[in-house]
């Protein structure tokens, strides 16, 4: 059915909103083929809490206007900004449940998975924006500094640690709401709360000391060193009252909503009203079934979108970026790349937040304060870190949150409502009275990754549309469980425990003798029950230790992304909003902005940096030839009747490292790096007639080759691939190389390579990870000092960046 060009009425209402925000899957597949059309260069499957800000972004971001934006969302449009920012309308969340009505729960609630956990889960939001319109808005962002870091290296890519702490964590902090201090939470209720949490805080043995925490405010300049520590335990929620400069419009509670509708009506605006030249689109109701993809020889190429509205083709050079949610995203991809090198991994590290609530009401003259009329609402943030005993450590934190109040009318239970961030705490809240405050002491902490017990697979049964449901199990069934509890791993539960001790502690400190009643009594809830689910998709450099490349693509499907909290190897004890939408932008620029090359490193020299001037210094031998592409400082391939060398000529290098960027323009291109070959250019007859013919066989004579062939061929064997040193024996052996399969080449894209040679050993890397090491204990081959060179073979490879460390 076509999609109605103007809005429709319902019963009660006009759809303006949806009309003027959304469009049909028949109107974007139409603008595809319509005059001045073209396909979508990326195909974003989910506009919730991560989706809508990597869409937002990428529009922004693409300086040069020339990428096109699809986004797929299962849902409807539903609610133009997050729930509380609006009056009570009983759309809460609803609790978590173990069995699948069949029908949507809260109008867009549903379980797409079924799972082992006796808690049950919330499910999904169906719905432009998801989860992003219900979430509590607490927004801490993950700790690093040099006593704490909840992004251990072992774990985390250095590039996405340093690229969020260097830029993404602030800006995705300020477009969120986080570095401005909440309008509402302020007043002597707030002051005293802090005040006594402060006084008392190294009484909290594993409080986190306030002067190791970075501030996540915005405060003025010269702020004396006491206040700025006590500003650490203000609350870091995503809510803006007031702009935080001049013409920059407040957007109170964050959600992903806002973000898409003015990129919408921005991409609407630049076309004009024409579908064909609307650089994004968001399609709602349109469920992503499977991705149909090409595995040839363990990579994938994703070629079309199967949804229950239709089949979407992928362009050549079109990328789809799963972003459905942790659990979704990972039934997609087992679903759709199971034939790919490295799929066993999908779905594994499970991790979620272990989470307690204690709820208390202490009498206001125990705090100083005298009784009130006023509604009052705190928010305070605590951080911890436990350590364990064998040295390691795990981090949580607590979430305060306090309300005083005369009593609940009709206008203060709306206005508690829309200030307070756990509005599935407000049937306690509404308990305080003019003589008494009620405070909500949320602890929420990491949970251990790698637990082979916890993970995420493809289950038994079908969903609606025929499509195998995922099944989600967590925890150890080795360690015993609490009744209503799912099992976890000896450290999660130690960690628990420490939690919950803490809390307890910070209550008795806001009492101080004064008494406490208990609200509601302290408990635990099921890992289900957070909507942080995290890790299946975990990235990293390592092919054979995580699913995804540092920049979110699947290791061996070269066209395919991941967004959101399953990218996190660890979760830390940080709500996962803040990270997920600065890995958003990380990766929307990633997608549209063109890379700089990197900066030449300190001990190193540059052997080619764009100029015609370094480009001078290079010398072609044999067939074909580089181009030096203006304005790009790249030297691009071209072919010619066989295989030629590009020589550097100004010496030869003993023991070094090498360091470029290559660029594949095909699968099918193949080219080299030549390291420690005699001079091609002097005679060599005791090498045979066919150097004669063509000196650059020289270099793969008395050279060797780090390759450059995604193919492998002509056999398709290892020591053939991207990655070896060309045609040395796979082994253990002496003159047999290691060799480990690196991530499969996006065309299109820029790779590290490093080639480090001491002596007779050869180390490859590819962006920052081993591919091979050589120990070369033939004497005709390997020079020192010998000269290298880059290969023209087949297609248009491109090097940019060349440079030398001598060793």
């Amino acid at each position: 059915m076509a999609t109605s060009p103007t809005p429709q009425y319902t019963d009660f209402s006009k759809d303006v909103l949806g009309r003027y925000v959304c469009n049909g899957l028949d109107e974007a597949l139409a603008s595809t083929t319509a005059p001045g059309g073209r396909p979508f260069d990326i195909v974003v499957l989910g506009g919730g809490s991560f989706g809508g800000a990597l869409a937002q972004h990428v529009l922004y971001g693409d300086r040069f206007r020339n990428h096109r934006v699809l986004v797929l969302e299962a849902g409807p449009f539903l609610l133009a900004e997050h729930f509380q920012n609006l009056p009570t309308l009983g759309l809460n969340p609803p609790p978590p449940t173990t069995t699948d009505p069949g029908v949507p729960r809260a109008e867009v609630w549903g379980l797409p998975w079924r799972s082992d956990v006796t808690a049950g889960f919330p499910g999904l939001a169906y719905c432009i924006g998801g989860r992003s319109l219900f979430w509590g808005g607490w927004s801490p962002r993950l700790l690093d500094t040099p006593t704490d870091t909840e992004m251990a290296r072992s774990r985390w890519p250095e590039a996405v640690v340093s690229d969020l702490n260097d830029r993404f964590f602030a800006e995705s902090a300020e477009q969120i709401g986080v570095t401005e201090t909440n309008d509402f939470v302020f007043g002597a209720m707030h002051e005293t709360l802090r005040q006594r949490l402060f006084d008392h805080h190294a009484e909290i043995s594993e409080a986190i000391p306030l002067g190791d925490l970075p501030l996540h405010l915005n405060v003025p300049p010269g702020l004396p060193k006491t206040q700025r520590r006590m500003l650490r335990l203000e609350a870091p929620l995503a809510v803006q009252g007031r702009a935080s400069r001049s013409g920059f419009f407040p957007i109170n509670k964050f959600s992903s909503v806002p973000l898409l509708i003015r990129a919408a009506r921005q991409a609407w605006n630049e076309s004009g009203g024409d579908d064909a030249k609307k650089r994004l689109m968001v399609v709602p109701n349109c469920h992503a079934t499977w991705l149909e993809t090409d595995v040839t020889d363990g990579t994938g190429v994703v070629r079309a979108i199967h949804t229950n509205l239709g089949v979407i083709p992928l362009p050549e050079r079109g990328v789809v970026v799963l972003a459905a949610g942790t659990i979704e995203s990972t039934r997609l991809a087992l679903v759709s790349f199971g034939a790919s090198s490295g799929a066993s991994a999908i779905g594994g590290n499970l991790i979620a937040h272990l989470r307690s609530n204690y709820t208390i009401r202490i009498p206001r003259s125990s705090l100083g304060l005298d009784p009130s009329r006023d509604l009052q609402a705190s928010a305070l943030f605590l951080k911890c870190r436990h350590t364990f005993g064998d040295g390691s450590h795990g981090y949580y934190h607590l979430q305060i949150t306090a309300a005083g109040i005369k009593g609940i009318g009709t206008n203060s239970e709306a206005e508690l409502f829309q200030k307070m961030p756990d509005v599935d705490s407000l049937a306690d809240f509404r308990q305080a009275d003019e003589d008494s405050v009620v405070i909500t002491l949320r602890g929420i902490g990491e949970m251990q990754a790698d637990n082979p017990a916890s993970h995420v697979v493809l289950g038994g049964e079908t969903d609606e549309f025929g499509v195998p449901r995922a099944f989600v199990q967590f925890g150890n069934p080795k360690v015993p469980a609490t009744p209503g509890e799912s099992p976890q791993t000896a450290k999660d539960r130690e960690l628990w425990d420490a939690m919950d001790a803490t809390a307890r502690k910070v209550r008795d400190i806001f009492a101080l003798g004064g008494g406490f009643t208990d609200v509601a009594a302290q408990q635990r809830d099921g890992l289900g029950t957070t909507h942080h689910e995290a890790g299946t998709l975990r990235f990293g450099i390592d092919p054979g230790a995580s699913v995804t490349t540092p920049n979110g693509r699947f290791h061996h499907v070269v066209n395919a992304y991941a967004i959101g909290p399953a990218l996190l190897p660890t979760i830390g004890s940080p709500n996962p909003m803040l990270s997920g939408v600065a890995l958003a932008r990380r990766m929307a620029e990633h997608l549209v902005a063109p890379k700089a090359p990197p900066a030449l490193e300190t001990g190193f020299e540059s052997l080619f940096d764009g100029t015609a001037a370094s480009l001078a210094i290079w010398q072609q031998i044999g067939p074909g030839s580089f181009d030096l592409v203006a304005g790009e400082n790249v030297l691009t391939a071209r072919p010619g009747s066989d295989w030629g060398l590009l020589l550097y000529g100004a010496e030869a290098f003993a023991n070094f490292v090498l360091r470029l960027q290559v660029r594949i323009d095909r699968r099918d291109d193949n080219s080299g790096i030549f390291v420690r070959s005699r001079d091609p250019r002097l005679p060599a007859p005791d090498l045979g007639p066919t150097v004669v013919e063509n000196p650059a066989r020289i270099a793969a004579l008395t050279g060797f080759e780090a390759q450059i062939d995604e193919l492998a061929r002509p056999d398709g064997a290892d020591l053939h691939r991207t990655g070896a040193v060309y045609d040395v024996p796979i082994g253990n052996n002496p003159a047999e190389q290691r060799f480990q399969r690196g991530s499969s080449l996006q065309p299109g894209e820029w790779n590290d390579v490093e080639i480090e040679v001491v002596g007779g050993q050869y180390t490859v890397r590819w962006n920052g990870f081993v591919t091979s090491v050589f120990g070369n204990a033939n004497p005709n081959r390997g020079v020192s000092p010998g000269f290298l060179g880059i290969q023209v073979h087949t297609g248009a490879v491109s090097y940019r960046a060349i440079r030398l460390r001598r060793l």
